[in-house]
């Protein structure tokens, strides 16, 4: 039988932490304003989640909509203060404005958390050429995973992409898991499985009312139970 897959769930708040970690949730992806799609939390909500559960927590490192940093030293250096808070996984990734990896920016956030995991987020959905990120992006120190729907536009439209990536799972630029996120729904997720995907990223889908509204327990529980259901067809 396959590993049990991962289930990650966006929290903005303690609250939010503390029903995802009582719904089942393996991680959690934290992260404020996601209006601009999600931006780095302050060092002292960091702190409060963390003390509040006890499953692993990736911080976003991005202080702007966007896949260009607004200000490259500022953000490495709220990066250090969240590693010596105790932070010890990212989420990050940048585009130069021709919409090309920005190995610079990715290496300078790199220095400031040295020896820590980290995920390239869905910069790579929005990039001119994902193949060229992959490449590029392989090997860096401590990435271990890519949040990606396949799409800019989602899940949905990027069906087939994540197919075709999955497929080639353990070679040079497709050895991160995937985590799959981005409009993900309900229904896509069985198919996902017998493409032998096994991470799922929710946000808004585990909010009764959306992002206006707290995470609630009874639907990470049903995410949780979901995601596990078919764990047979990825062996």
């Amino acid at each position: 039988m396959s590993a049990r897959p991962i289930f990650e769930v966006i929290a903005t708040c303690k609250q939010d932490a503390v029903a995802a970690a009582a719904g089942g949730a393996d991680r959690l992806e934290l992260a404020v304003d996601m209006g601009a799609d999600g931006l780095t939390p302050s060092v002292e909500e960091f702190a409060r989640i963390r003390a509040a559960v006890h499953i692993p927590l990736r911080v976003m490192l991005r202080d702007r909509d966007g896949f260009l940093p607004r200000d490259l030293e500022a953000l490495s250096a709220t990066a250090e203060a969240l590693r010596a808070e105790g932070a010890e996984e990212f989420v990050f990734g940048f585009l130069t404005p021709d919409g090309g990896v920005d190995l610079e920016a990715v290496r300078t956030v790199l220095d400031a958390i040295p020896g820590c995991r980290w995920t390239f987020h869905r910069a790579l959905d929005n990039a001119v050429d994902r193949a060229s990120v992959r490449a590029a992006i392989d090997g860096l120190p401590g990435l271990d995973t890519v949040l990606t729907a396949g799409s800019a536009a989602g899940v949905a439209a990027g069906i087939d992409v994540l197919a075709a990536e999955s497929a080639r799972s353990g070679e040079p630029g497709y050895r991160p898991q995937i985590l799959v996120g981005g409009g993900l729904k309900a229904d896509q997720v069985p198919g996902l499985r017998k493409l032998g995907i096994a991470g799922f990223h929710v946000g808004g889908m585990v909010r009764p009312g959306g992002w206006t509204t707290p995470v609630d327990t009874g639907l990470v529980q049903q995410w949780r139970r979901l995601v596990d259901a078919d764990e047979h067809i990825a062996a």
